[in-house]
């Protein structure tokens, strides 16, 4: 008998704040999720709140990741909601600037992403 189980690598998830919509988004984030970022999207666009997009928990992003963060900042800027991205780490970043959409969003410093500096020992100096 083999025992099989499901592994989530990955998550989208919405949560209703008074004031605010906080998607926050974990692990690997690709098509798996389409139906979780759908839902999302829909559902915090429905709220009429500013929205804060929390990647800080993610460790890869495809395109289609990418696609998400845009489609929901494009429709969220046409309804005429603030649209931010909450501490993208450089897994997310990299692949904005790659596919050259980071402009799109305001919040984040454009083209001066910084990157952390590999640990050095004093040996090496």
């Amino acid at each position: 008998m083999t025992a099989s189980r499901t592994t989530t690598t990955g998550g989208i998830t919405l949560f209703e704040l008074p004031d605010t919509s906080v998607v926050d988004m974990w692990g690997e984030i690709d098509v798996a999720l389409r139906s979780e970022a759908s839902a999302a999207l829909a559902n915090a666009l429905d709220r009429d709140v500013p929205v804060v997009i929390d990647t800080s928990k993610v460790t890869f992003m495809d395109s289609t990741g990418i696609a998400f963060l845009v489609q929901f900042y494009t429709i969220g800027s046409e309804e005429g909601l603030q649209v931010s991205l909450r501490n993208p780490p450089t897994v997310v970043t990299d692949v904005l600037e790659m596919l050259g959409v980071i402009d799109i969003f305001p919040s984040l410093p454009h083209h001066q992403i910084e990157h952390p500096v590999e640990d050095r020992h004093p040996s090496a100096v």
